[in-house]
């Protein structure tokens, strides 16, 4: 089984300012002269880290990361009740990867995105499908109203009712109407008192996180607790989520056609209760030519065992 590489740290970082009042962290590890990849990680709102540098080969790779607008270490954080979320949309972060290729000087680099991000990458790779080398896709997540209502109005309690119970306790008894959850959230998330928004953003982020592996992770699991990181994460998800990701009904598989000459995997795991694999199943259909992995025993994060597997041997054999 194939394991993270060792840790790393950029050779170069910045702030790029990206326009509406945002700048936008990035930065670059690895080997400057390699194959140019780009790191576009989940939520939306979730922000890159340490480790997903290390899905690389750092001596192959030229690694471009970024905190997409509102979250990590970009400004202004959207933890920050004040802030305006009107210029933080889809097509928003598609302008700032395209910004941010250009600056760095890249003419075509692989697009590798989990979950939210795996949305992004297929947004922009059917935007510039002349930029992007390879896609690398994991937990595929397109922002349907069918995978929306999955996991945020009900039926996942299914799988998961003691952790669900949770969820809706991040709202007042009256507002627990199912059909009317992310938009009951969204009034709670984006009250400007933090006695009520940051409780509902704890609770959103715990609901999410507590699902994301087969076992759970405590580690994972504590991290939702950070009420400042949380209120960020669950207040940019949710605008997202209230506005379809600024898509048409099933635009990204539609479109998905576009990608055919792009070399693709798609790695997903099979009891993966955030994004069920119906989803990259459809994406697949769509994408006949791409690679499809699908992990037994493996849920949503791309640190389980398999699908940490898949990745990395999806993204050594694209650096030959």
């Amino acid at each position: 089984m194939r394991e993270l590489y060792p840790s790393i740290t950029p050779y170069a970082t910045g702030m790029m300012d990206a326009g509406d009042g945002h700048s936008v962290y990035w930065e670059e590890c690895g080997n400057p002269d390699g194959k140019p990849v780009v790191f576009l990680h989940g939520g939306p709102g979730g922000g890159a880290s340490e480790r997903h540098r290390r899905l690389f080969d750092p001596e192959r790779y030229r690694i471009v990361l970024l905190d997409q607008r509102g979250c990590g270490r970009s400004l202004p954080h959207a933890g920050d009740p004040q802030v305006d979320m009107s210029a933080n949309t889809t097509w928003h972060l598609v302008a700032d990867l395209e910004m941010l290729r250009t600056q760095r000087g890249i003419d075509k680099w692989q697009v590798f995105g989990g979950s939210w991000g795996s949305a992004l990458a297929l947004a922009y790779a059917e935007t510039h499908p002349d930029r992007v080398s390879e896609l690398v896709l994991r937990g595929i997540f397109t922002l349907r109203d069918s995978e929306l209502d999955w996991f945020y109005e009900g039926p996942a309690s299914n799988i998961a009712p003691d952790t669900w119970a949770g969820f809706l306790g991040g709202l007042p008894e009256n507002q627990r109407v199912p059909g009317r959850l992310v938009e009951n959230y969204g009034t709670a998330l984006f009250d400007p008192d933090p006695a009520v928004h940051q409780p509902a953003a704890v609770a959103w982020a715990t609901w999410e996180f507590s699902n994301l592996t087969v076992q759970p992770r405590p580690d994972l699991i504590a991290t939702a607790q950070d009420p400042i990181a949380s209120t960020a994460f669950a207040r940019i998800e949710n605008h997202y989520f209230r506005h379809d990701g600024w898509f048409t009904p099933g635009q990204l598989i539609a479109n998905a056609p576009v990608l055919n000459e792009i070399p693709t995997v798609i790695v997903q795991g099979r009891y993966d209760i955030c994004t069920p694999a119906t989803t990259a199943w459809d994406l697949h259909q769509a994408l006949p030519h791409a690679t499809f992995v699908l992990v037994e025993d493996a849920g949503h994060a791309y640190d389980e065992p398999g699908i940490l597997d898949a990745l990395i041997t999806a993204t050594d054999e694209f650096a030959r």
